[in-house]
């Protein structure tokens, strides 16, 4: 069977983490995979470029220029919407020809629009559509904010200036999506069961295959290291107790920043002695901007890609705390658990499915900085340090090992054929 995986960037963000990972699994396990990328970065034989490369940043200017006009030229919720009203037509490649199956991942911002989508669905090829986000299944947002109008028609967005008309920009965006998928056959899967709720209740999707299939993590990269050599290596103390939070972009609010400054605050007040004995380390683009807003010595560790160097910093670990206010499931958590350290996150998306709360982590009440200082406070000095690192690993072991997360990929794949070639 021959893939082709498609998403946005091969590198950058969550979704190209999970789309390389997956192209690895699929390829160790009997699949021929490939993946097509607008930004290839690196000489992998099995990543593909797409073609036309400065067509994919002028679409991208494009439709920003189109968003900012809708957004009466604010710049406030540019980058939280998309309309993937232009695109790279990919059909005519020939690893689009030779494939099998076309799997998309997280291709916004230039790389397909509906336009394309609607000309890979009619090519007859079986369509598989990984959700990263919910964007697939409402009008123009990526994350909804408790919105329930994709359930029936997106309108009134919130992410739009007010203008009193229900038919707004999400409103024609919604209805464009609605005729694509129409008779379409795609197959879509959700990274976390409760992304997979939220996209079951779109109405966009009502009638199509919805599946539930996490993301694999490869145990050669990210694994348990001996704590004081990892510290070493990455020039953390060796004699503290290491904090430790990651973003691709520390200081993005949806990430939980404010309420992790919030918590480190409350704790040290409550245990002042922790100023002598633990540190916070974090990993991230403008990890220096925040450093002067913590009670704890800290250590900006800047923005790492190298995955090597990252299980190194997980290993370095003691905690690793995940304030985020809205996920669906986080690499983060995975990798972390993977190196044998407990995590500790609200209980918001898809985290709840992975943190098992008081076994290999604490999940702590949404949005309730008390609760997760708590959760910080119980994991580095109430719970047994070994019985949670084991539950860790267990879980990483039952739930996102390579093996399971392919046949699970493959059936769907095969699924997918079936609907294609007989319609069943």
């Amino acid at each position: 069977m021959r893939v082709l995986l498609i998403n946005t960037s091969e590198k950058t963000g969550g979704a190209a983490v999970a789309a390389n990972r997956l192209l690895e699994t699929l390829n160790n396990n009997g699949v021929k995979a490939k993946l097509l990328v607008a930004d290839k970065v690196t000489d992998s034989i099995v990543v593909v470029q797409a073609p036309h490369p400065w067509l994919r940043r002028w679409n991208f200017l494009w439709e920003r220029w189109c968003l900012f006009w809708h957004l009466h030229f604010n710049r406030k919720n540019l980058f939280e919407i998309d309309m993937a009203n232009a695109g790279i037509d990919i059909t005519n490649t020939p690893e689009f020809k030779e494939a099998d199956v076309i799997h998309l991942a997280w291709v916004n911002q230039g790389l397909l629009s509906l336009g394309v989508i609607r000309k890979i669905i009619a090519s007859g090829k079986p369509v598989v559509w990984t959700m990263h986000d919910i964007w697939p299944a409402t009008g123009i947002c990526h994350v909804t904010l408790g919105c329930k109008a994709y359930r029936s028609t997106c309108q009134s967005c919130k992410f739009l200036p007010k203008h009193h008309s229900p038919f707004d920009l999400s409103t024609r965006i919604f209805n464009r999506k609605k005729k694509l998928y129409s008779g379409s056959g795609i197959h879509f899967v959700t990274c976390s069961k409760w992304l997979g709720d939220q996209a079951r209740q779109s109405a966009l999707l009502s009638g199509l295959h919805v599946d539930t299939i996490p993301n694999p993590i490869d145990t050669h990269v990210f694994y348990p290291k001996d704590k004081r050599e990892a510290r070493e290596r990455v020039n953390l103390p060796v004699d503290k107790r290491v904090i430790l939070f990651v973003s691709q972009r520390v200081t993005m609010e949806r990430k939980g920043i404010a309420y992790f400054i919030e918590a480190i605050d409350r704790m040290v007040g409550q245990h002042p002695e922790m100023q002598q004995n633990t540190v916070v380390a974090i990993l991230g683009g403008h990890a220096e901007e925040v450093v002067d807003q913590l009670r704890l010595p800290a250590f900006p560790l800047g923005y790492v890609s190298d995955e090597r160097q990252i299980a190194d910093i997980y290993s370095a670990a003691d905690v690793f705390v995940i304030p985020s206010l809205d996920e669906n499931l986080p690499n983060t958590i995975m990798e972390s658990m993977a190196c044998g350290v407990p995590s500790v996150g609200f209980k918001v998306g898809g985290i709840p499915e992975m943190i098992d709360h008081q076994k290999n982590g604490y999940v702590a009440k949404y949005k309730d900085s008390a609760d997760l200082a708590a959760g910080i406070h119980w994991v580095l000095n109430e719970a047994a340090p070994d019985t949670l690192r084991q539950n860790a690993l267990t879980k990483v072991r039952t739930c996102y090992s390579q093996r399971a997360v392919a046949m699970h990929y493959v059936e769907v794949y095969n699924q997918a054929l079936a609907f294609k070639n007989y319609n069943i």
